[in-house]
């Protein structure tokens, strides 16, 4: 079947024909030698973007989080704290116990949304207790399931990691969705922060790729494990060169993505669905328990509709907007919302009927 639409994510967006006419013309040379001048140029400007001194291009932003947290854990046993929902923590292979011989303390945050310094000073370990791993990092996500950690809250963690002597990561995956969210730099998230991922491939629709900064010493560290986990490319230009062409184009409009994802939690509201955490971004997390709405029904009245979903029957569903997804698409998955919901309760109204 052909999908006109698809709401599982903003990852599945395709290259943009400026894209590939970008990777067309693009001038490249061998990344490991540092003589790709595109890929050369992509990291000056992310490095300057975040307020760092050197940047690194990366495969993905799961590899850009593991070796970014990696150059950090220097020597065993460490620990790493992190929201309980953190990428790192459930969707990175268990990445961190593998290559950096770690383990993560994971949090709920206390109000429901996002990481407070308060959680994480309650959750931190200290060095002597040889029945523990002690904190060295503590790892934080902006957005997180679309919801924007506050920077007032990011510099209040940033005291409490210069107190204790803690390293910070921020999987900053879709930091863009925040800066233009918030109308405020990257930079100014940076600040508090010692290393931060910015990946290419989601809100901004890149087809590959993720940027790790931080300082000249830490990305030196990191090539060096970049190198040993097999991302060590050649000719990576290419992608480079895509990269810029989404900052350039996609970047500016992600204001319409954030205008239709809360098009889509306001209409939800008008059938009785909420959502889990605040629509700050592109993300709704839609509450589909509130109505108990038979997901794979719904799949199926998108699927008519040429809309592809996440389908499988939980309470919360995600619907992801990007760039490829227009008014119309929004329309016609409320459609399909209203759809599944008459057609339940017709059911419902059905068997009250029979004696």
């Amino acid at each position: 079947m052909v999908y006109s639409y698809d709401f599982r994510s903003d990852t599945i967006t395709k290259p943009t024909p400026e894209m590939l006419n970008a990777i067309l013309v693009s001038e490249v040379g061998d990344d490991v030698y540092q003589e790709d001048p595109t890929v050369n140029k992509l990291e000056s400007f992310i490095a300057q973007l975040t307020g760092k001194e050197s940047a690194l291009f990366m495969v993905s932003s799961t590899m850009s989080n593991q070796v970014g947290l990696r150059s950090h854990l220097i020597s065993p046993p460490h620990s790493v704290i992190c929201d309980d929902r953190a990428h790192i923590h459930r969707y990175e292979a268990g990445g961190l116990a593998l290559i950096s011989q770690a383990t993560t303390y994971s949090i709920k945050p206390s109000n429901g949304v996002y990481l407070t310094a308060k959680d994480i000073e309650s959750a931190l370990i200290p060095e002597g207790d040889v029945h523990s791993s002690p904190t060295k990092v503590i790892e934080l996500e902006n957005t997180l399931g679309g919801a924007i950690l506050p920077l007032s809250e990011m510099e209040k963690i940033k005291d409490l990691s210069d107190i204790n002597g803690l390293k910070i990561h921020l999987d900053g995956a879709r930091l863009w969705n925040v800066s233009v969210a918030t109308k405020t730099p990257i930079l100014e998230y940076c600040k508090y922060v010692d290393s931060v991922n910015l990946c290419l491939s989601k809100g901004l629709g890149s087809p590959i790729g993720a940027v790790l900064a931080g300082s000249r010493e830490y990305i030196n560290k990191a090539r060096h494990y970049r190198k040993l986990l097999g991302g060590g490319w050649r000719q990576a230009g290419l992608l480079a060169a895509a990269a810029f062409v989404a900052i350039d184009t996609v970047w500016p409009k992600m204001e319409f993505d954030h205008r239709r994802a809360k098009r889509l939690r306001d209409g939800l509201a008008e059938m009785g669905i909420s959502t889990a955490l605040p629509v700050d971004t592109n993300i709704v997390m839609a509450k589909v328990g509130d109505v108990k709405l038979n997901v794979s029904l719904l799949g199926t009245e998108c699927a008519k509709l040429g809309l592809l979903i996440r389908s499988v029957q939980s309470d919360v569903v995600r619907f992801v907007i990007h760039h490829q997804l227009d008014d119309q698409a929004i329309e016609l998955l409320l459609q399909a919302f209203r759809t599944t919901i008459e057609l339940q309760n017709s059911k419902v109204n059905t068997k009250a009927t029979v004696y």
